[in-house]
């Protein structure tokens, strides 16, 4: 575990606003603090922010913060562009997401829509118990969480018949995301799960040594996919689907006029959103998809 942690804050190389680097200010409180099976956690606050820290080795780099003058901002320029799912699929009825954070995502969702079907999964209850405690997560009678790996839950809930409108990727270390949950066979996994008309939204790094490999694999599984980057933001959102084409920029904008008031409190600007989503490729596709068996691991061994 420890050696897989090392390589992946190897390869995984820039700054990122969602794990940005916290340098833990003379003037910043620690409210909170616990080590917990899987990571080290604080809660931190400054001034008007109160953030969520997993401490790894060289650095510690926020997950989730919240303004605590107004709960309904959604402070991460990452996580405001996540909810991109929604320029393909406007009203879904359904969501998986793993990997929860403070549950910002989950909590925006669930007001928004609020017939919505959530499942969540999050490996570490830690994590579910100061998303509770510190960040105003209180899951509704639509949401269910689930505390086990992804990968254990994707596998389950295939056998199950289980589908979803919106499946969103969020899961991270403290360094990048795990390598279970970055292969080919998962993310067919991932897919097998979509309803029709359904969309994946993936959380990833704008710049690494993994990007070319993330990538390929991606177009691998979904084919040609929607590689949506922002001015000011050091995170890449990939935004897939199960169908044979995407939709273009005149339907994105359509939906995009259908529910931005309605995301407008949380500072969500939808409408802003259609332009950036491109599917030039900008990676290498001659590079290696990632595999069970081919793992960042293998990479790092490459060099």
């Amino acid at each position: 575990m420890n050696s897989m942690r090392a390589t992946l804050l190897l390869l995984a190389t820039g700054l990122v606003a969602g794990l940005a680097i916290t340098p833990g200010p003379a003037f910043a409180k620690v409210i909170h603090q616990e080590k917990s099976l899987y990571r080290n956690i604080i809660v931190r606050e400054t001034g008007e922010r109160r953030c969520l820290i997993f401490s790894v080795k060289r650095q510690d780099r926020n997950q989730t913060c919240m303004n605590l003058k107004d709960s309904k901002q959604v402070v991460f320029p990452y996580v405001r562009m996540t909810f991109a799912g929604l320029l393909v699929n406007p009203n879904p009825s359904s969501l998986l997401m793993i990997g929860l954070g403070g549950g910002t995502i989950s909590t925006v969702l669930g007001e928004v829509f609020p017939d919505m079907q959530q499942d969540l999964v999050e490996v570490d209850p830690a994590v579910v118990k100061v998303a509770r405690e510190y960040f105003d997560f209180s899951p509704g009678p639509n949401t269910d969480v689930y505390t086990q790996d992804g990968r254990v839950f994707t596998r389950r809930a295939a056998k199950q018949g289980k589908t979803y409108d919106l499946i969103i990727l969020d899961a991270f270390t403290g360094e990048y995301i795990p390598e279970h949950l970055m292969s080919a066979e998962f993310l067919g996994e991932v897919k097998s799960l979509l309803n029709p008309g359904g969309v994946v939204v993936a959380n990833t790094f704008s710049a690494s040594d993994l990007y070319d490999h993330e990538s390929v694999t991606y177009e691998q599984v979904f084919g040609p996919f929607f590689n949506f980057k922002m001015p000011g933001s050091g995170n890449r959102v990939i935004v897939a689907t199960g169908e044979a084409s995407l939709p273009d920029i005149a339907t994105m904008n359509e939906h995009a006029g259908m529910i931005a008031s309605e995301l407008a409190p949380y500072s969500v600007n939808l409408l802003a959103y259609p332009r950036f989503l491109d599917t030039k490729r900008d990676w290498n596709p001659a590079k290696r998809a990632l595999t069970d068996q081919y793992s960042p691991a293998n990479l790092l061994r490459e060099n």
